[in-house]
């Protein structure tokens, strides 16, 4: 089905703006129909100072300021996924843009997860209608009239999922560029062998389609950020998941590094949030809103 999409799709029908944030290495997007003007934002940054406890919109403001300019009207704001590495702005944009939050339906796993380590309260309900709209794997829309299929691709977490969208895919972070290799997999829910099968679902697909990363963090050898590639360029070049590198090599390589890695910078403030679909939790009775921190617990 996707594949089918791929080869029928026209490039030039639609138009792909990166926005690139230093502070957590995320590559944020608007794609948008040509014809229509009609326009999604996938995976946008809430900037977030961890040692004020603040919050600024000029990230998500770059993105508000290139929609208008370009006179378009944004219909989705999609995530690939319960970030862990940064905030997500969608509430801010849905308030200054419109658009539908959206995530794939395997979110409740990891609301279900997580509420339970942050003890979120009764207000937190975890069956996903923080989101407006829960995809499922194989689902289809259209951004205008740019067909979109969603695939679920789990292993780096049990929700994630990549976006189709004409003939590209953007990835999320199943995987990075080929000098950089794959995302962890030891987050909880994180399966290695699952995320071996989701990036041979995705490097099945025809080899010319162009592949977006939600990050790059510029490996050592190279001195600027990149973030689209090939299936045709992974397949070849891919550090961790080249054609060759079997499944059980793959989860060896995985575990094994995984172990060594810290944790995201900003963890612990992002799942909170993204749970929630780019919410705060709920103010307590002085008014302020708090993000935990659990001790000892991860």
């Amino acid at each position: 089905m996707a594949g089918a999409q791929i080869a029928a799709t026209q490039a030039q029908a639609f138009e792909i703006k990166a926005f690139f944030d230093d502070a957590t290495n995320t590559i944020s997007y608007v794609v948008n129909d040509r014809a229509t003007r009609r326009a999604a934002v996938i995976d946008s940054v809430l900037d977030y100072d961890p040692a004020a406890g603040r919050t600024s919109h000029e990230s998500a403001d770059a993105v508000i300021a290139y929609v208008e300019a370009q006179g378009l009207t944004v219909d989705w704001l999609l995530e690939t996924h319960a970030h862990a590495d940064h905030l997500s702005a969608a509430p801010y944009l849905q308030d200054k843009l419109g658009g539908k939050i959206a995530i794939g339906e395997h979110i409740v796993t990891v609301q279900r997860n997580f509420g339970k380590l942050f003890n979120a309260g009764s207000d937190f309900q975890r069956d996903g209608s923080d989101f407006d709209q829960l995809w499922k794997d194989g689902d289809q829309f259209r951004i205008g009239e740019i067909p979109v299929t969603v695939l679920h691709v789990p292993g780096h977490t049990p929700a994630d999922s990549a976006y189709v969208i004409g003939d590209a895919v953007f990835v999320g972070d199943t995987m990075f560029m080929p000098d950089y290799g794959t995302a962890r997999a030891d987050f909880p829910g994180g399966d290695a062998r699952q995320l071996f099968r989701s990036l041979r679902r995705i490097l099945d697909l025809p080899p010319q389609t162009r592949l977006f990363m939600c990050h790059d963090y510029l490996p050592e050898g190279r001195d600027n950020y990149v973030w689209e590639t090939t299936v045709a360029d992974e397949r070849a070049h891919n550090i961790h998941a080249h054609d060759g590198v079997s499944e059980d090599e793959f989860v060896a390589m995985r575990e094994a590094r995984d172990i060594a890695l810290s944790m995201p910078r900003l963890i612990m403030p992002s799942i909170q949030v993204n749970m929630r679909a780019g919410h705060m939790p709920e103010p307590e009775d002085n008014g302020i809103r708090y993000l935990k921190i659990p001790v000892n617990a991860v």
